[in-house]
């Protein structure tokens, strides 16, 4: 029993890497919460209290800078992902292990905290879930990669529009009437196609909701709140609505 430990664990991902390690899912957790905690911070100090929507947006737009990188890294390892999901499903036949929960909780090497080789196994092991990242004609590929590359700096403008308020109100509503439209349609349509393709039938129905119908709700729910807040910034032509 203890030998059969220590081979699981010599056998798990990264486990030949050598150095100081992180758990993927509290490297995550950090650096969104840090993101979002420095904004907030410097959003107090400046106007004096909280603000409930500007807490939210600049939370989700804190994920989504990370999210982005690892849309890069998508593009960057376009060539690997096949084999990749190769390597994680068949660790699910011998393990019976989901992927996507073994990925978050392995140990990443410090060192290789930026590696793109990594951070692609976000994608490699959601192949298993959506098999179309494995094919770069796909609508779920090319908005994702999409994504990664078009929407960081609109995001950090518009973050620092609502903390410092640099340009006019109306300007900055209009920036994310175009940031957060995009995310409820492009959400909405990958949803539809995953649907319409029928790639849901064969997953039970927590994986459905913990893997794929969960996270597009989130990219749906909340920039349908980033709309109703632009759209305050460009009628009312002040910051109010985000608490100055």
């Amino acid at each position: 029993m203890h030998d059969d430990a220590n081979a699981q664990a010599a056998d798990a991902p990264y486990a030949t890497e050598k150095g100081p390690k992180v758990v993927v899912a509290v490297f995550a957790a950090v650096v969104v919460v840090g993101l979002t905690l420095a904004w907030n911070a410097v959003s107090y100090r400046l106007h004096g209290g909280l603000n409930p929507y500007y807490v939210l947006l600049s939370l989700f737009l804190s994920l989504n800078l990370l999210i982005c990188y690892w849309e890069v890294c998508l593009y960057l390892r376009r060539y690997d992902i096949e084999d990749r999901a190769r390597y994680w499903r068949e660790r699910r036949s011998a393990t019976g292990r989901s992927p996507g929960v073994e990925f978050l909780t392995a140990r990443i090497p410090l060192r290789r905290i930026g590696s793109p080789t990594i951070w692609a196994d976000v994608w490699a092991t959601y192949v298993l879930y959506d098999g179309s990242y494995t094919d770069r004609s796909t609508f779920g590929f090319n908005c994702d990669v999409g994504n990664g590359f078009v929407t960081p700096i609109p995001s950090l403008v518009l973050l620092a529009a609502l903390t410092f308020g640099f340009m006019p109100a109306a300007f900055a509503g209009i920036v994310g009437v175009g940031l957060f439209w995009q995310w409820v349609y492009v959400s909405s349509l990958y949803a539809v196609s995953f649907w319409m393709a029928e790639r849901h039938e064969a997953m039970p129905r927590t994986t459905r909701w913990l893997y794929v119908w969960g996270p597009n709700a989130v990219w749906i729910v909340v920039p349908l709140l980033g709309l109703f807040v632009s759209t305050r910034l460009i009628l009312d032509g002040t910051y109010a609505i985000v608490g100055h």
